[in-house]
C-alpha cells in the first residue's frame, strides 16, 4: 500500500471509530492501522488529517443528527463551566472544535492557583468524581476529575473530564494551532459559538 494512501485509509478508518465509538484520537489511529493489517511501525496520520477525516465522516453519515448533538454537549459543558467559573474553565477537544457527537466526552481545562481547590469545590457540592489521567496540552499525562453527567436532550450520560492545570499554564493555553485556530475557549467563547449556531 502506498504510504499516502495508507495514511488516508488509516485516517478514514480511525475517523469512523472516533465518531461511532467515541474513541480518543491516538488509540483510534493505532487500532485503525492494526485493523487494516499494517505493520506496527507504519507512520500514522497527524491530527489535522484525522480531524479532516472526522469532519468528512460527520458530513456524510451524521449531517442530520450531529449539529443537535454538538449543541447539547456544548450547552452541558457551559453548565459545568459556569459552576466552576472561579477556576477559569476552558473547553477543549471535539466539543470545542465542533467534531463531537453523542459518543464524545467533554474536556474542560481548569487553571487553578491551587490544584486541590477544584476537587474541594466538587466535594463541597456533593459531586461524585473519579481521578483519571488524560493527555494534556503537550501529550503529557494530566490528572482529570472525571464526572458522569446526564445530558437530557441526548438522554445519555456523558463523561465530563476536568483537567487541572496551574494558573501559570493559562498563558501558553492561549496559543493557536498550526491552522491559526484556537485550541480551547472560555465560557464567553462557548456562548458565542452557541449564539452563532442559533442564527
Amino acid at each position: 500500500m502506498h504510504s499516502s494512501s495508507a495514511l488516508h485509509e488509516i485516517a478514514q478508518t480511525a475517523a469512523r471509530m472516533v465518531v461511532e465509538e467515541g474513541l480518543e484520537w491516538g488509540p483510534a489511529k493505532r487500532r485503525a492501522a492494526k485493523q487494516l493489517g499494517l505493520p506496527a511501525r507504519t507512520p500514522l496520520p497527524d491530527n489535522d488529517a484525522l480531524e479532516a477525516a472526522v469532519r468528512e465522516y460527520i458530513e456524510i453519515f451524521c449531517a442530520d443528527t450531529q449539529p443537535q448533538e454538538l449543541r447539547a454537549l456544548r450547552e452541558l459543558a457551559l453548565v459545568w463551566m459556569d459552576r466552576l467559573q472561579e477556576f477559569r474553565p476552558h473547553l477543549a477537544g471535539a466539543v470545542w472544535r465542533g467534531t463531537a457527537t453523542r459518543n464524545s466526552d467533554i474536556y474542560i481545562q481548569l487553571f487553578c492557583d491551587d490544584s486541590k481547590s477544584a476537587e474541594i469545590a466538587l466535594i463541597n457540592n456533593n459531586v461524585q468524581y473519579d481521578v483519571t489521567q488524560v493527555a494534556g496540552f503537550h501529550g503529557e499525562a494530566v490528572d482529570a476529575l472525571s464526572i458522569s453527567s446526564l445530558c437530557k436532550p441526548l438522554n445519555e450520560v456523558v463523561g465530563v473530564h476536568l483537567m487541572v492545570y496551574d494558573y501559570d499554564d493559562l498563558r501558553g493555553a492561549r496559543r493557536n494551532d498550526a491552522q491559526g485556530r484556537s485550541q480551547r475557549g472560555d465560557a464567553e467563547a462557548v456562548r458565542q459559538l452557541l449564539a452563532e449556531e442559533a442564527v
